[in-house]
């Protein structure tokens, strides 16, 4: 499928996706997320084992496109509450579901929405120059597309309180010493590091990745009891996969395992 709004990219197992606004800052729009809907779903047919999502330009994304775009997009709704229902906690979801790893580049500002979209990578890779902004309080609205919860539970309440109520930008190096971030790299980097990663991911025993971070995200919002029992239950799962056979056979032949993601 040929996309007006994003670009795709594939390198064996890894598959890149790129919001392509730049003129807008990679303003969110129902049709960037519609595309990107596709394209995922499309690689996950295809057979990725891992993505990279990232923006074109000088930002990652500066959340919601506030004015109409003179190319089909009228604009904000009076009903926001319907608009986030339709677009962006699908999309939300969608990514925290994910059954393989997602692996972020943010190569510049990741602003509102856009910061959701940040946060929801597995791991986070900063650009220096990049910046986090919870930015709706400035403009009368609060955070969504699940940036309340991503942002408390990395960073906990009293940073997601100051961050929320002052609506200032979080320089990625102040991002990364609070926890909100993974890595931080030269501007120039933030990509090739961001697929370098994911390629490592790929080459990972893939089911056990896709339950350590279904795990992990549940583990955030959920008792020790309940956290015990899904621990439990996913590792009977992959005390019978075939890779955990394989990391068992390479251990005793000294040699590296070859993991096909079963």
């Amino acid at each position: 499928m040929a996309y007006r709004f994003i670009t795709v990219s594939s390198d064996g197992p890894v598959t890149t996706l790129s919001i392509a606004r730049p003129d807008k800052l990679n303003a969110l729009t129902p049709n960037v997320f519609a595309e990107l809907s596709d394209a995922i779903e499309a690689a996950l047919k295809d057979g990725a084992r891992a993505l990279v999502l990232s923006g074109e330009g000088r930002a990652f994304c500066s959340g919601a496109d506030l004015q109409p775009d003179g190319a089909g997009y009228v604009g904000l709704p009076d009903d926001l509450g319907q608009l986030i229902d339709d677009h962006y906690n699908p999309f939300t979801r969608r990514l925290m579901d994910l059954p393989v790893p997602l692996v972020t580049a943010v190569n510049g500002p990741a602003v509102g929405a856009g910061l959701s979209l940040a946060l929801a990578g597995d791991i986070v890779v900063a650009a220096r120059s990049a910046y986090m902004l919870l930015a709706f309080v400035n403009i009368g609205l609060v955070p969504d597309a699940g940036a309340s919860w991503l942002v408390a539970a990395s960073v906990g309440r009293a940073r997601a309180m100051e961050m929320a109520l002052l609506g200032e930008k979080l320089p990625a190096a102040e991002a990364k010493a609070i926890g909100l971030v993974s890595r931080v790299v030269d501007d120039a980097d933030v990509l090739a590091e961001a697929q370098a990663i994911a390629a490592k991911l790929a080459a990972g025993p893939g089911k056990a990745i896709g339950l350590i971070r279904n795990q992990i995200n549940t583990a955030v919002e959920s008792k020790l009891d309940d956290v015990l029992t899904l621990e439990r239950d996913n590792q009977r799962v992959l005390g019978r996969s075939d890779d955990f056979k394989e990391a068992i056979a390479a251990f005793a032949e000294k040699r590296k395992p070859q993991f096909k993601g079963r």
